[in-house]
Protein backbone atom coordinates (compact mmCIF):
# COMPACT_ATOMS: atom_id res chain seq x y z
CA UNK A 1 0.00 0.00 0.00
CA UNK A 2 1.32 3.45 -0.91
CA UNK A 3 1.72 5.73 2.10
CA UNK A 4 -0.53 8.78 1.84
CA UNK A 5 1.38 12.02 2.26
CA UNK A 6 -0.05 15.23 3.73
CA UNK A 7 -1.51 17.58 1.13
CA UNK A 8 1.10 20.26 1.89
CA UNK A 9 3.94 17.78 1.29
CA UNK A 10 2.42 16.67 -2.01
CA UNK A 11 2.10 20.30 -3.11
CA UNK A 12 5.74 21.02 -2.36
CA UNK A 13 7.01 17.99 -4.31
CA UNK A 14 4.65 18.03 -7.32
CA UNK A 15 6.68 20.63 -9.22
CA UNK A 16 9.67 18.29 -9.40
CA UNK A 17 8.52 16.42 -12.48
CA UNK A 18 10.62 13.51 -13.79
CA UNK A 19 11.68 15.62 -16.79
CA UNK A 20 12.86 18.47 -14.54
CA UNK A 21 14.68 16.10 -12.19
CA UNK A 22 16.47 14.40 -15.07
CA UNK A 23 17.44 17.74 -16.64
CA UNK A 24 18.85 19.03 -13.34
CA UNK A 25 20.70 15.77 -12.67
CA UNK A 26 22.21 15.87 -16.16
CA UNK A 27 23.35 19.46 -15.57
CA UNK A 28 24.99 18.47 -12.29
CA UNK A 29 26.74 15.55 -13.97
CA UNK A 30 27.96 17.76 -16.83
CA UNK A 31 29.47 20.46 -14.61
CA UNK A 32 30.95 18.22 -11.94
CA UNK A 33 32.34 15.62 -14.31
CA UNK A 34 33.43 18.14 -16.93
CA UNK A 35 35.49 20.09 -14.40
CA UNK A 36 37.38 17.18 -12.92
CA UNK A 37 37.92 15.48 -16.28
CA UNK A 38 40.29 18.19 -17.56
CA UNK A 39 42.73 18.46 -14.65
CA UNK A 40 45.22 16.56 -16.82
CA UNK A 41 45.48 19.64 -19.06
CA UNK A 42 47.19 21.43 -16.16
CA UNK A 43 49.87 18.78 -15.56
CA UNK A 44 52.51 20.18 -17.91
CA UNK A 45 52.04 23.94 -17.42
CA UNK A 46 51.67 23.71 -13.66
CA UNK A 47 54.65 21.41 -13.06
CA UNK A 48 56.80 23.51 -15.39
CA UNK A 49 55.86 26.72 -13.60
CA UNK A 50 56.46 25.26 -10.13
CA UNK A 51 59.53 23.17 -11.00
CA UNK A 52 57.88 19.93 -9.88
CA UNK A 53 58.18 16.42 -11.33
CA UNK A 54 55.07 14.78 -12.75
CA UNK A 55 54.80 12.54 -9.71
CA UNK A 56 54.07 15.57 -7.50
CA UNK A 57 51.05 16.58 -9.57
CA UNK A 58 50.03 12.95 -10.12
CA UNK A 59 50.15 12.20 -6.40
CA UNK A 60 47.81 15.12 -5.63
CA UNK A 61 45.26 13.86 -8.16
CA UNK A 62 45.77 10.30 -6.94
CA UNK A 63 44.96 11.48 -3.41
CA UNK A 64 41.95 13.28 -4.87
CA UNK A 65 40.66 10.03 -6.36
CA UNK A 66 41.27 8.11 -3.15
CA UNK A 67 39.57 10.72 -0.95
CA UNK A 68 36.71 10.86 -3.44
CA UNK A 69 36.25 7.11 -3.21
CA UNK A 70 36.64 7.01 0.59
CA UNK A 71 34.05 9.74 1.21
CA UNK A 72 31.53 8.79 -1.48
CA UNK A 73 29.86 6.11 0.69
CA UNK A 74 29.26 8.78 3.35
CA UNK A 75 27.95 11.17 0.71
CA UNK A 76 25.69 8.44 -0.63
CA UNK A 77 24.42 7.57 2.85
CA UNK A 78 23.65 11.22 3.64
CA UNK A 79 21.90 11.58 0.29
CA UNK A 80 19.88 8.41 0.89
CA UNK A 81 18.93 9.67 4.37
CA UNK A 82 18.32 13.39 3.84
CA UNK A 83 18.00 13.76 0.07
CA UNK A 84 20.61 14.91 -2.43
CA UNK A 85 20.03 18.69 -2.49
CA UNK A 86 21.93 19.69 0.65
CA UNK A 87 24.68 17.15 0.02
CA UNK A 88 25.31 18.44 -3.50
CA UNK A 89 25.19 22.12 -2.50
CA UNK A 90 27.71 21.62 0.32
CA UNK A 91 29.91 19.57 -2.00
CA UNK A 92 29.90 22.33 -4.62
CA UNK A 93 31.23 24.84 -2.08
CA UNK A 94 34.07 22.53 -0.98
CA UNK A 95 34.86 21.59 -4.60
CA UNK A 96 35.13 25.25 -5.65
CA UNK A 97 37.33 26.08 -2.66
CA UNK A 98 39.70 23.23 -3.49
CA UNK A 99 40.09 24.23 -7.13
CA UNK A 100 40.68 27.87 -6.10
CA UNK A 101 43.36 26.75 -3.63
CA UNK A 102 44.94 24.57 -6.31
CA UNK A 103 45.36 27.67 -8.49
CA UNK A 104 47.38 29.57 -5.88
CA UNK A 105 49.48 26.95 -4.13
CA UNK A 106 53.26 26.91 -4.49
CA UNK A 107 53.92 24.08 -2.02
CA UNK A 108 53.51 20.38 -2.88
CA UNK A 109 52.03 19.65 0.55
CA UNK A 110 49.40 22.36 0.08
CA UNK A 111 48.68 20.93 -3.37
CA UNK A 112 47.85 17.60 -1.71
CA UNK A 113 45.48 19.40 0.67
CA UNK A 114 43.71 21.46 -2.01
CA UNK A 115 43.76 19.48 -5.27
CA UNK A 116 43.90 16.25 -3.27
CA UNK A 117 41.75 16.40 -0.12
CA UNK A 118 39.40 19.36 -0.67
CA UNK A 119 38.67 18.63 -4.33
CA UNK A 120 38.35 14.92 -3.52
CA UNK A 121 35.70 15.60 -0.87
CA UNK A 122 33.98 18.09 -3.18
CA UNK A 123 33.88 15.65 -6.09
CA UNK A 124 32.44 12.93 -3.81
CA UNK A 125 29.68 15.20 -2.52
CA UNK A 126 28.83 16.40 -6.06
CA UNK A 127 29.29 12.97 -7.64
CA UNK A 128 27.16 12.22 -10.66
CA UNK A 129 26.39 8.87 -8.99
CA UNK A 130 24.29 10.82 -6.45
CA UNK A 131 22.50 12.50 -9.34
CA UNK A 132 22.04 9.10 -11.01
CA UNK A 133 20.43 7.71 -7.85
CA UNK A 134 18.00 10.66 -7.89
CA UNK A 135 17.16 9.92 -11.53
CA UNK A 136 16.59 6.25 -10.75
CA UNK A 137 13.95 7.21 -8.18
CA UNK A 138 11.72 9.06 -10.64
CA UNK A 139 11.49 6.46 -13.42
CA UNK A 140 10.04 2.99 -13.56
CA UNK A 141 12.24 -0.12 -13.72
CA UNK A 142 11.57 -0.55 -17.45
CA UNK A 143 13.35 2.76 -18.17
CA UNK A 144 15.90 2.83 -15.36
CA UNK A 145 18.96 1.53 -17.19
CA UNK A 146 18.33 3.94 -20.06
CA UNK A 147 17.97 6.85 -17.62
CA UNK A 148 21.26 5.92 -15.97
CA UNK A 149 22.88 5.87 -19.38
CA UNK A 150 21.48 9.34 -20.10
CA UNK A 151 22.91 10.73 -16.86
CA UNK A 152 26.30 9.21 -17.57
CA UNK A 153 26.23 10.62 -21.10
CA UNK A 154 25.52 14.07 -19.65
CA UNK A 155 28.76 13.86 -17.68
CA UNK A 156 30.59 13.10 -20.89
CA UNK A 157 28.96 16.07 -22.58
CA UNK A 158 30.56 18.15 -19.84
CA UNK A 159 33.93 16.69 -20.79
CA UNK A 160 33.32 17.53 -24.45
CA UNK A 161 32.52 21.14 -23.56
CA UNK A 162 35.09 21.72 -20.84
CA UNK A 163 38.10 20.19 -22.67
CA UNK A 164 38.43 22.75 -25.50
CA UNK A 165 37.29 25.61 -23.26
CA UNK A 166 39.81 24.69 -20.58
CA UNK A 167 42.67 24.44 -23.08
CA UNK A 168 41.55 27.72 -24.65
CA UNK A 169 41.61 29.45 -21.26
CA UNK A 170 45.08 28.06 -20.55
CA UNK A 171 46.38 29.27 -23.92
CA UNK A 172 44.74 32.70 -23.63
CA UNK A 173 45.11 33.55 -19.93
CA UNK A 174 47.43 30.98 -18.37
CA UNK A 175 46.76 28.00 -16.14
CA UNK A 176 46.02 29.96 -12.94
CA UNK A 177 43.12 32.08 -14.30
CA UNK A 178 41.82 28.95 -16.01
CA UNK A 179 41.61 27.17 -12.64
CA UNK A 180 39.87 30.17 -11.07
CA UNK A 181 37.27 30.03 -13.85
CA UNK A 182 36.74 26.32 -13.19
CA UNK A 183 36.26 27.07 -9.51
CA UNK A 184 33.45 29.51 -10.30
CA UNK A 185 31.74 27.10 -12.70
CA UNK A 186 31.40 24.41 -10.03
CA UNK A 187 29.09 26.65 -7.98
CA UNK A 188 26.38 26.20 -10.65
CA UNK A 189 25.72 22.79 -9.09
CA UNK A 190 24.11 24.32 -5.98
CA UNK A 191 20.96 25.80 -7.60
CA UNK A 192 20.54 22.74 -9.82
CA UNK A 193 20.55 20.53 -6.73
CA UNK A 194 17.40 22.21 -5.43
CA UNK A 195 15.46 20.63 -8.28
CA UNK A 196 16.17 17.04 -7.17
CA UNK A 197 13.67 14.97 -5.15
CA UNK A 198 14.00 13.54 -1.66
CA UNK A 199 15.54 10.27 -0.57
CA UNK A 200 12.70 7.83 -1.22
CA UNK A 201 11.64 6.49 -4.62
CA UNK A 202 8.72 8.20 -6.31
CA UNK A 203 5.38 6.42 -6.33
CA UNK A 204 5.44 3.60 -8.84
CA UNK A 205 9.18 3.77 -9.38
CA UNK A 206 10.35 1.08 -6.96
CA UNK A 207 10.82 -2.42 -8.29
CA UNK A 208 8.66 -5.19 -6.88
CA UNK A 209 10.33 -6.85 -3.94
CA UNK A 210 13.16 -4.31 -3.99
CA UNK A 211 14.82 -3.16 -0.82
CA UNK A 212 12.04 -2.24 1.54
CA UNK A 213 12.17 1.20 3.19
CA UNK A 214 12.18 -0.51 6.56
CA UNK A 215 15.53 -2.21 5.91
CA UNK A 216 18.24 -0.48 7.93
CA UNK A 217 21.42 0.76 6.32
CA UNK A 218 23.49 -1.64 8.42
CA UNK A 219 21.33 -4.58 7.28
CA UNK A 220 21.70 -3.51 3.65
CA UNK A 221 25.49 -3.31 3.95
CA UNK A 222 25.67 -6.73 5.65
CA UNK A 223 23.49 -8.21 2.94
CA UNK A 224 25.68 -6.80 0.17
CA UNK A 225 28.91 -7.84 1.90
CA UNK A 226 27.71 -11.45 1.93
CA UNK A 227 26.72 -11.48 -1.74
CA UNK A 228 29.36 -13.06 -4.01
CA UNK A 229 28.33 -11.05 -7.06
CA UNK A 230 28.69 -7.77 -5.17
CA UNK A 231 32.26 -8.70 -4.30
CA UNK A 232 33.08 -9.56 -7.92
CA UNK A 233 31.49 -6.35 -9.16
CA UNK A 234 33.55 -4.38 -6.65
CA UNK A 235 36.78 -6.08 -7.74
CA UNK A 236 36.05 -5.49 -11.42
CA UNK A 237 35.33 -1.81 -10.93
CA UNK A 238 38.90 -1.37 -9.64
CA UNK A 239 40.05 -1.89 -13.23
CA UNK A 240 37.68 0.75 -14.58
CA UNK A 241 39.22 3.29 -12.21
CA UNK A 242 42.75 2.29 -13.15
CA UNK A 243 42.05 2.79 -16.87
CA UNK A 244 39.96 5.95 -16.73
CA UNK A 245 41.96 7.93 -14.17
CA UNK A 246 45.34 7.18 -15.75
CA UNK A 247 44.13 8.28 -19.18
CA UNK A 248 42.32 11.35 -17.85
CA UNK A 249 45.37 12.69 -16.04
CA UNK A 250 48.29 11.49 -18.15
CA UNK A 251 47.02 11.18 -21.72
CA UNK A 252 47.48 14.87 -22.66
CA UNK A 253 51.09 14.72 -21.40
CA UNK A 254 51.59 11.36 -23.16
CA UNK A 255 50.47 12.97 -26.41
CA UNK A 256 52.98 15.79 -25.92
CA UNK A 257 55.71 13.22 -25.19
CA UNK A 258 55.00 11.76 -28.63
CA UNK A 259 55.90 15.13 -30.15
CA UNK A 260 52.30 16.02 -30.97
CA UNK A 261 50.75 19.45 -30.20
CA UNK A 262 49.00 20.25 -26.90
CA UNK A 263 45.77 20.81 -28.83
CA UNK A 264 45.83 17.13 -29.80
CA UNK A 265 45.80 16.13 -26.12
CA UNK A 266 42.85 18.41 -25.34
CA UNK A 267 41.15 17.20 -28.51
CA UNK A 268 41.66 13.60 -27.45
CA UNK A 269 39.84 14.23 -24.15
CA UNK A 270 37.00 15.91 -26.04
CA UNK A 271 36.77 12.98 -28.46
CA UNK A 272 36.64 10.56 -25.50
CA UNK A 273 33.80 12.59 -23.99
CA UNK A 274 31.94 12.84 -27.29
CA UNK A 275 32.03 9.12 -28.02
CA UNK A 276 31.27 8.32 -24.40
CA UNK A 277 27.88 9.96 -24.90
CA UNK A 278 27.14 7.32 -27.53
CA UNK A 279 28.69 4.55 -25.46
CA UNK A 280 26.82 5.43 -22.26
CA UNK A 281 23.46 5.67 -23.98
CA UNK A 282 24.09 2.42 -25.86
CA UNK A 283 25.14 0.65 -22.65
CA UNK A 284 22.05 1.94 -20.84
CA UNK A 285 19.77 0.76 -23.65
CA UNK A 286 21.55 -2.61 -23.89
CA UNK A 287 21.22 -3.07 -20.12
CA UNK A 288 17.44 -2.95 -20.52
CA UNK A 289 17.44 -5.93 -22.90
CA UNK A 290 20.50 -8.08 -22.26
CA UNK A 291 22.72 -9.29 -19.45
CA UNK A 292 24.53 -6.41 -17.78
CA UNK A 293 27.38 -8.60 -16.53
CA UNK A 294 28.07 -9.83 -20.08
CA UNK A 295 28.04 -6.24 -21.24
CA UNK A 296 30.67 -5.36 -18.64
CA UNK A 297 32.86 -8.32 -19.63
CA UNK A 298 32.70 -7.22 -23.26
CA UNK A 299 33.62 -3.63 -22.40
CA UNK A 300 36.71 -4.61 -20.41
CA UNK A 301 37.89 -7.04 -23.09
CA UNK A 302 37.54 -4.36 -25.76
CA UNK A 303 39.46 -1.88 -23.59
CA UNK A 304 42.37 -4.32 -23.41
CA UNK A 305 42.26 -4.72 -27.20
CA UNK A 306 42.18 -0.94 -27.76
CA UNK A 307 45.20 -0.30 -25.53
CA UNK A 308 47.13 -3.09 -27.26
CA UNK A 309 46.36 -1.53 -30.64
CA UNK A 310 47.56 1.88 -29.43
CA UNK A 311 50.86 0.44 -28.23
CA UNK A 312 51.51 -1.36 -31.51
CA UNK A 313 50.30 1.32 -33.95
CA UNK A 314 52.36 4.28 -35.25
CA UNK A 315 51.91 7.31 -33.02
CA UNK A 316 50.13 9.95 -35.10
CA UNK A 317 47.33 12.41 -34.39
CA UNK A 318 44.94 10.20 -36.37
CA UNK A 319 45.86 7.15 -34.26
CA UNK A 320 45.44 9.16 -31.04
CA UNK A 321 41.97 10.30 -32.12
CA UNK A 322 40.96 6.80 -33.25
CA UNK A 323 42.06 5.37 -29.90
CA UNK A 324 40.18 8.15 -28.10
CA UNK A 325 37.02 7.40 -30.08
CA UNK A 326 37.14 3.68 -29.30
CA UNK A 327 38.02 4.26 -25.64
CA UNK A 328 35.25 6.87 -25.45
CA UNK A 329 32.68 4.27 -26.47
CA UNK A 330 33.94 2.12 -23.58
CA UNK A 331 34.71 4.96 -21.15
CA UNK A 332 31.84 5.25 -18.66
CA UNK A 333 29.57 2.73 -20.31
CA UNK A 334 30.47 0.61 -17.28
CA UNK A 335 28.58 2.97 -14.94
CA UNK A 336 24.94 2.42 -15.99
CA UNK A 337 25.57 -1.33 -16.14
CA UNK A 338 27.32 -1.47 -12.76
CA UNK A 339 24.77 0.82 -11.08
CA UNK A 340 21.98 -1.13 -12.72
CA UNK A 341 23.27 -4.44 -11.35
CA UNK A 342 23.51 -3.05 -7.81
CA UNK A 343 20.00 -1.58 -8.04
CA UNK A 344 18.52 -4.77 -9.49
CA UNK A 345 20.08 -7.07 -6.90
CA UNK A 346 19.50 -4.96 -3.78
CA UNK A 347 16.83 -2.41 -4.74
CA UNK A 348 16.90 1.39 -4.63
CA UNK A 349 16.54 2.30 -0.96
CA UNK A 350 20.30 2.24 -0.25
CA UNK A 351 21.55 2.44 -3.84
CA UNK A 352 23.72 5.51 -3.20
CA UNK A 353 25.48 3.86 -0.27
CA UNK A 354 25.97 0.41 -1.84
CA UNK A 355 27.23 1.83 -5.10
CA UNK A 356 29.49 4.09 -3.04
CA UNK A 357 31.36 1.07 -1.68
CA UNK A 358 31.72 -0.38 -5.18
CA UNK A 359 33.01 2.99 -6.31
CA UNK A 360 35.61 3.03 -3.52
CA UNK A 361 37.26 0.10 -5.29
CA UNK A 362 37.12 2.11 -8.52
CA UNK A 363 38.94 4.97 -6.79
CA UNK A 364 41.63 2.73 -5.33
CA UNK A 365 42.30 1.68 -8.91
CA UNK A 366 42.27 5.38 -9.88
CA UNK A 367 44.83 6.20 -7.19
CA UNK A 368 47.22 3.54 -8.42
CA UNK A 369 46.75 4.40 -12.09
CA UNK A 370 47.37 8.13 -11.60
CA UNK A 371 50.19 7.88 -9.05
CA UNK A 372 52.07 4.99 -10.68
CA UNK A 373 51.78 6.74 -14.04
CA UNK A 374 53.63 9.77 -12.68
CA UNK A 375 56.12 7.77 -10.65
CA UNK A 376 57.09 5.38 -13.43
CA UNK A 377 57.33 8.19 -15.96
CA UNK A 378 59.71 10.14 -13.72
CA UNK A 379 61.78 6.99 -13.21
CA UNK A 380 61.85 5.67 -16.79
CA UNK A 381 60.69 8.53 -19.01
CA UNK A 382 57.92 6.34 -20.42
CA UNK A 383 54.30 5.36 -19.74
CA UNK A 384 54.57 2.00 -21.51
CA UNK A 385 54.58 -0.12 -18.33
CA UNK A 386 51.27 1.37 -17.16
CA UNK A 387 49.69 0.87 -20.57
CA UNK A 388 50.57 -2.85 -20.60
CA UNK A 389 49.35 -3.23 -17.01
CA UNK A 390 46.03 -1.84 -18.23
CA UNK A 391 45.85 -4.60 -20.83
CA UNK A 392 46.36 -7.31 -18.20
CA UNK A 393 43.80 -5.74 -15.86
CA UNK A 394 41.27 -5.44 -18.68
CA UNK A 395 41.47 -9.15 -19.45
CA UNK A 396 41.15 -10.00 -15.75
CA UNK A 397 38.07 -7.78 -15.38
CA UNK A 398 36.43 -9.38 -18.41
CA UNK A 399 36.67 -12.75 -16.66
CA UNK A 400 35.72 -11.55 -13.17
CA UNK A 401 32.24 -10.36 -14.15
CA UNK A 402 31.04 -13.58 -15.78
CA UNK A 403 30.05 -15.48 -12.57
CA UNK A 404 27.89 -12.61 -11.17
CA UNK A 405 24.29 -13.54 -10.36
CA UNK A 406 22.14 -10.55 -11.39
CA UNK A 407 18.86 -11.76 -9.90
CA UNK A 408 17.28 -9.74 -7.04
CA UNK A 409 18.00 -11.09 -3.57
CA UNK A 410 15.31 -13.03 -1.75
CA UNK A 411 14.67 -11.52 1.64
CA UNK A 412 13.11 -12.90 4.78
CA UNK A 413 10.76 -10.79 6.87
CA UNK A 414 12.21 -7.77 8.63
CA UNK A 415 12.08 -7.24 12.38
CA UNK A 416 11.14 -3.99 14.08
CA UNK A 417 14.76 -2.80 13.93
CA UNK A 418 14.94 -3.36 10.18
CA UNK A 419 17.22 -6.42 10.43
CA UNK A 420 16.65 -9.58 8.45
CA UNK A 421 15.44 -12.38 10.69
CA UNK A 422 17.08 -15.05 8.57
CA UNK A 423 20.05 -15.33 6.23
CA UNK A 424 19.05 -14.01 2.82
CA UNK A 425 20.60 -13.42 -0.57
CA UNK A 426 22.71 -15.73 -2.67
CA UNK A 427 26.41 -16.19 -2.11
Amino acid sequence: MTERRPASDRHRSDWRTPALVMAAACGIAAVGFGTRSIFGLFLEPMTAARGWGRETFALALAVQNLVWGATLPAAGALSDRFGPSRVLAAGAAVYALGVLGMAHTENPAVLQATAGVLVGVGVAFTAFTIALAAMARVVGPERRSLALGLGTAAGSFGQVVFSPIGQGFIDAWGWQPALVSLSASVLVIAPLALMLPGARPAAGAAEPDAAAPEQSLAAAVREAAGHRGYGLLTAGFFVCGFHVAFITVHFPAYVRDLGLPAAAGAGALAVIGLFNIVGSLAAGAAGQRWSRKCGLSTIYALRAAAITALMLAPKTVVVVYLFSAVMGLLWLSTVPLTTGIVGRIFGLRHLGTLFGFVFLSHQIGSFLGVWLGGRLHDASGSYDGIWWAGVVFGIAAALIHLPIDERPVERAALGEDGRQQASVGRA
